[in-house]
């Protein structure tokens, strides 16, 4: 499902120097595979999602998704194959204050070319506990009920894979189990892929597979050595 080849990524300093932030030469994921990257905050798990993501580009190596290699599209070609293929749940949620929970939903499906299911958008709120909720405003919903909402939006379009960026970071203790549960057992069911990453070690053990990011990236162990 998921092919990485010596992929690298770095940012310019305010000095001009390039600072290394990922440099990763192999990283894989099998189809239906739920695996879960672990790291500190600010070591690159952000970064590497939206590189797979296709939301950002990396200096150079390639991403290979369902055997195409997203580097070699163009921003509106990644941006399509985004909206077909993955799904996003995003650490800042990202919903559209204007719309309402179920509306959120159904706009996420209408950016691919499948078909708007609507009975798909309320029953994934229903699962996430937001059956009561689904003409509220994102405004008027606690941090938790958004980020509920997005896990919805993201499994909306049965994606192949699904990235999630610290799922359960904004979530309380009580909401941080089901928003892991949703997610694996739809994943279960769909034949998605799962790639989560997360500094919550209590999230990362429940998976077989844990990659801690500073072994993939092969950046951290030159900065520190640097250092």
């Amino acid at each position: 499902m998921l092919k990485i080849s010596n992929l690298k990524k770095s940012f310019r300093l305010p000095t001009g120097e390039r600072m290394p932030i990922l440099d990763v030469p192999q990283f894989n994921v099998a189809a239906a595979e739920q695996m879960v990257i672990v790291g500190r905050s600010g070591c690159g798990k952000s970064t590497l999602l939206h590189l797979i993501s296709g939301i950002g580009t990396p200096d150079s190596g390639t991403i290979a998704i369902n055997g195409l290699d997203i580097t070699r599209l163009s921003e509106e070609g990644r941006d399509r194959f985004r909206a077909e293929v993955m799904g996003y749940v995003f650490q800042t949620f990202n919903l559209l204050q204007g719309f309402t929970a179920l509306e959120n939903v159904i706009l996420g499906m209408s950016f691919s070319r499948g078909k708007v299911d609507r009975e798909r958008a309320r029953d994934l709120l229903r699962r996430v506990g937001l059956d009561h909720r689904l003409n509220a405003y994102p405004r008027t919903m606690s941090v938790g009920e958004q980020q509920r909402v997005a896990v919805a939006r993201a499994l909306a379009n049965r994606p192949k894979l699904l990235l999630a960026d610290e799922p359960t970071a904004n979530v309380d203790p009580s909401n941080q189990q089901s928003i892991v549960d949703l997610i694996r057992e739809t994943c279960q069911e769909e034949g998605i892929s799962l790639v989560m990453v997360t500094h919550a070690m209590e999230v990362a053990e429940q998976f077989q597979r844990i990659e801690p990011l500073e072994k993939l990236n092969m950046a951290v162990q030159a900065n520190k050595a640097h250092a």
